[in-house]
């Protein structure tokens, strides 16, 4: 039914709302990856702003130096710039920006895993140093307004590898690459959590000390599955700023971060279709929120979020796997209630019918 209902959303919906979707689905890139790591792992990260603004920049640097055409890009002229900064000049590339998107953000989260994970930092300890992180992220992206946009970030994007970011069938053509992409990755993330490595994140998250006293080494299968998760955040952030048009810091804050752990939390963290599901549900409430209730739609998202977790504190996949399990007991309860013939009980049941 989410594979028809995104091949058939480029044919139903206008252009605004298809924009809006493919924006949804690049942000339950990042859920996904924080289902991975959370829910099958365990590790509370707060802070997938960062690998999520390290992507997005990464290709708001690339599109904003091919529409530069080999001079400064607009903001550096406002800024007082005269020559184009080291850092930026790989980055016209469109292969190296595409690279460095996926591949800084995995490369730094290992390092900062092998770091944390040897130490046994881990609980409210690693979120709440995750959180620090994208906080300084953000003060450092807001003070270097020559080479990051400042507070504006990035934006004003026209060309994307020569083709014209307003045109409607480049941006259908944006969605269908950003569904297919969440598609792989879901499919990709689903076959890991089923092989040995997938159990082994588990057993990590459910027993990290009997997971060590058996021989293997949780530091190691915790690092790993924190990189894929910022490797799929990169990706996300590359994919978003073509679709939706800018990158700030406002956008990969403490604050968006925790809206991301929230949406997680409200689709089903233990379940990697619930994360998903979560991104663009609360992508959808909030949008509709703020377009019905300009003025009090913080409240009506915080009220979600306090009814689902009331009602469900495994999330609404997590509710619905639930009266699923319910019904199953119900149903083996009858089974072994009802006499088998010639067995035990059935001698009784025929002398109370005659």
């Amino acid at each position: 039914m989410a594979v028809l209902a995104l091949v058939a959303a480029p044919l139903l919906l206008e252009p605004f709302r298809l924009g809006l979707l493919a924006k949804y689905l690049c942000l339950a890139i990042v859920a996904l990856g924080i289902g991975l790591a959370w829910g099958q792992g365990g590790m509370l990260a707060l802070g997938q702003g960062v690998f999520f603004g390290l992507g997005g920049y990464a290709m708001g640097m690339h599109l904003k130096l091919a529409d530069a055409r080999g001079e400064l890009p607009d903001f550096m002229v406002w800024s007082g710039v005269e020559r184009l900064p080291a850092l930026w000049r790989p980055f016209a590339n469109p292969v190296f920006a595409l690279t460095a998107a996926v591949a800084v953000p995995t490369l730094i989260a290992a390092a900062l895993g092998l770091l944390v994970f040897r130490q046994r930092v881990r609980g409210a300890y690693f979120a709440i140093l995750t959180q620090a992180l994208a906080a300084a992220f953000a003060i450092l992206l807001v003070g270097r307004q020559g080479l990051t946009g400042g507070t504006n970030g990035l934006t004003n994007f026209y060309d994307l590898f020569g083709l014209d970011l307003a045109d409607d069938a480049v941006q259908r053509g944006l969605y269908l690459v950003v569904a297919l992409t969440l598609g792989l990755l879901y499919l990709g993330a689903r076959q890991l959590t089923r092989s040995r490595f997938g159990r082994l994140l588990v057993a990590v998250r459910d027993g990290e000390d009997r997971v060590r006293f058996l021989g293997y080494d949780p530091a190691l299968v915790k690092t790993v599955t924190f990189a894929i998760s910022a490797g799929m955040a990169g990706l996300a952030g590359a994919l978003f700023v073509p679709v939706v048009g800018i990158v700030s810091p406002a956008l990969l804050g403490v604050v968006p971060s925790l809206e991301l752990v929230v949406a997680v939390a409200v689709g089903g963290r233990f379940t990697l279709a619930g994360a998903v599901a979560g991104a663009v549900v609360m992508g959808y409430a909030k949008t509709a929120f703020s377009e019905e209730f300009a003025g009090g739609w913080l409240y009506l998202q915080g009220a979600l979020f306090i009814l689902v977790m009331t009602l469900a504190p495994r999330g609404v996949l997590g509710l619905a796997a639930t009266a699923r399990d319910a019904l199953a007991r119900r149903r083996a309860r009858r089974t072994e209630a009802s006499p088998r013939p010639g067995g035990p009980g059935a001698g009784r049941v025929m002398e109370e019918a005659a």
